[in-house]
Order: C-alpha cells, then sequence, then structure tokens
C-alpha cells in the first residue's frame, strides 16, 4: 500500500498506533467496566466489518504501522476473523508492522489458531485474580477455568501472551505478588492498570482504586524491580524483576500521566474516533465512510481528528471523589 503523508498531531507527535473497538459487547461484566444491566448499542450503530477494513486502511495509508483489536471482547464480534484476515494483507505487503489484540481470554480456546494463521503474534489477555471466586466476582459472569484453558490454546499456538490486571483496592491488591510469579513462571510479562473514571458503574470508583505507586512499593517487598527503557507500542512503563527476570508494566493514567510520548488514537465500534482516552474531543468517521464509496471525506475527517489531538488528559480522582467520569465506558472506547 502506497502511503501518503504521516500523522502528526500539534505537538509534533507522530501518530502511527490506532486502538479499534469491533464491537461494545462482552461475555463478561467486570465491575471496574460497566454496570451489571448494561443496554448495548443497536447492531446498525455498529461499524460493519467491510467498514471497519476500510477506515484500518485508511490509518494505513496515513502511516499508522500498528493496530491493536478491542473492545468489548473483541472474539465475540460475529465473522470478527475476516477482519484480521484482511488485515493480514498489510502484514504481508509490509505497510503493517503489527497486529495486536486486548482479549479476555474466554473465547481463545476457539480462535487461539486462526490468530496465529492471520498474522497476530502477541495478545494481552486481561486477568484480575487466580482465585475463581474473586475471578467470578469481578467479571461477575466469567469462568476462571475457561479463561485458563484459553491461555493455554495460545501458547499452544505460539502467540505471546502479556498478563493485563487492574490493581483494585481490596480485591486484588495483595495477590498481585503472587499473580506476578505465576505470570513470570509461564513466562508472560505482566502490566498492572489504574483504574480509570470511565462510565457510570454499580458501585463507588473511589473505593476501587489503588495507586499502582503503593501496588508497586508492596511488590518491592517481595521483588527488587529494576528500571529499564524497554517500550513497547502502548503507555507502559517497565521495570525487570530481579528474581524472576520478566516484565513488569505499570499504566499509571492517574498518579502520573504519560501523555508527552502518546503516538495513538481510538476508534470506538460506532466509528468515533476519540483523540485522547481522557478527553471528549471526538471526529465522526462514521458518517464520512458512509457517505461516500470513494476516502476523500474519510481522510479529511482523519487529518481534522489528528489537528485537534490534545496535549494530555485530565483523569482526577482524589479524596473528595471523581469529578472527570466520562459518560461512555472502555467496553465502547475500546482499550
Amino acid at each position: 500500500m502506497q502511503s501518503v503523508s504521516n500523522l502528526i498531531d500539534p505537538f509534533g507527535r507522530r501518530v502511527d498506533y490506532l486502538r479499534v473497538s469491533v464491537t461494545d459487547r462482552c461475555d463478561f461484566r467486570c465491575v471496574y467496566c460497566m454496570s451489571g444491566d448494561m443496554t448495548f448499542l443497536p447492531h446498525g450503530d455498529l461499524l460493519t466489518l467491510e467498514e471497519l477494513d476500510r477506515l484500518c486502511a485508511a490509518f494505513i495509508r496515513r502511516g499508522v504501522r500498528r493496530i491493536r483489536v478491542s473492545g468489548g471482547e473483541p472474539l465475540v464480534r460475529r465473522g470478527i476473523m475476516a477482519l484480521f484476515r484482511s488485515l493480514k494483507t498489510y502484514l504481508d505487503d509490509g505497510s503493517l508492522d503489527e497486529v495486536t489484540l486486548t482479549t479476555n481470554g474466554s473465547q481463545l480456546t476457539r480462535f487461539a489458531d486462526e490468530l496465529a494463521e492471520c498474522g497476530v503474534r502477541r495478545i494481552n489477555v486481561s486477568l484480575d485474580s487466580l482465585d475463581a471466586e474473586k475471578f467470578r466476582a469481578v467479571t461477575r459472569t466469567g469462568n476462571l477455568d475457561k479463561v485458563l484453558a484459553g491461555i493455554d490454546a495460545a501458547v499452544r499456538a505460539g502467540l505471546k501472551v502479556k498478563i493485563n490486571t487492574v490493581a483494585l483496592r481490596d480485591v486484588n491488591e495483595f495477590e498481585l505478588a503472587d499473580m506476578l510469579a505465576w505470570a513470570h513462571g509461564r513466562g508472560f510479562d505482566m502490566t498492572l492498570i489504574e483504574t480509570m473514571p470511565l462510565g457510570e458503574i454499580d458501585g463507588d470508583r473511589l473505593s476501587q482504586y489503588l495507586p499502582l505507586t503503593e501496588a508497586r512499593a508492596t511488590l518491592a517487598r517481595r521483588f527488587t524491580l529494576d528500571d529499564t527503557t524497554y517500550r513497547t507500542g502502548g503507555p507502559a512503563r517497565y521495570v525487570t524483576v530481579r528474581e524472576t527476570g520478566g516484565r513488569l508494566g505499570f499504566i499509571t493514567p492517574m498518579t502520573h500521566n504519560f501523555c508527552e510520548s502518546c503516538n495513538r488514537v481510538r476508534v470506538t465500534c460506532t466509528g468515533t474516533v476519540y483523540m485522547c482516552l481522557g478527553q471528549e474531543d471526538k471526529v465522526d468517521l462514521r458518517a464520512p465512510l458512509r457517505a461516500s464509496e470513494g476516502d476523500d471525506l474519510l481522510d479529511a475527517a482523519i487529518l481534522r481528528a489528528i489537528a485537534h489531538k490534545p496535549r494530555g488528559h485530565d483523569f482526577v480522582i482524589d479524596r473528595t471523589g471523581i469529578p472527570s467520569v466520562k459518560g461512555r465506558h472502555m467496553n465502547t472506547t475500546g482499550g
């Protein structure tokens, strides 16, 4: 594919990483992500798989080199492997460096082999507890054994697995060291994530919030954490755990933002591009997608979005509450 001018935001940052949500639906109902009685979007509001492919192609033409497919749970989207097969053509011709996936692991026994055949080399699996009862409580509907079987299937298929864990006070905070030992024992990197104020949930976000400064201090009682310059395409800052030799990442939108090096935008399953996870600035891509078979309108909308990418986000959590809760849920925005 012939690339045209790269996407450069007003602060000189090159946007070469696209996170695209393919569905707001999920077979879990994680307590920090959504309410227990979520109402999902009408199917007609979602981009079709063909529209998602066309949208991704437009970003690739503009210099995007990495695409992460997310949701909701992307693997519950009917026919989703057609999108992965199409994205493989961009991997094959060298116009795309990497296609990755964020998943809860529940569908990996079905799809791990096919993902590998489509050129996916690494995946992030969201896993917040290795205790079956606690896992069920966090996810409301999840089955830990099914997820662990899915992880095993991914390993057999040759996929590199990274474990993503949301740190939750009084839920998994005292389990994190054991989870780290388990992950590194399997050869998996692990990343801890601070809970973010996105969408209304049933509980109190302030009671869930565990600063990763606290989590790191707790882990340091058991492990030696050595800072490293290692980076992936995302926002995590990594340490090497001396005792295991594995890597541990920290994603800290609340205690230490990572905006100065932001190289990404997110497109929701409805075709809205958010230039920053923590801001409400957005541009609709669905309308120009559907207005014409050509891509001139779509390209113009993408350029308009990048021109309005802000310097950084403004998430706030403090003892007075969480004044900056965004109305959209993470399952719609995409991880």
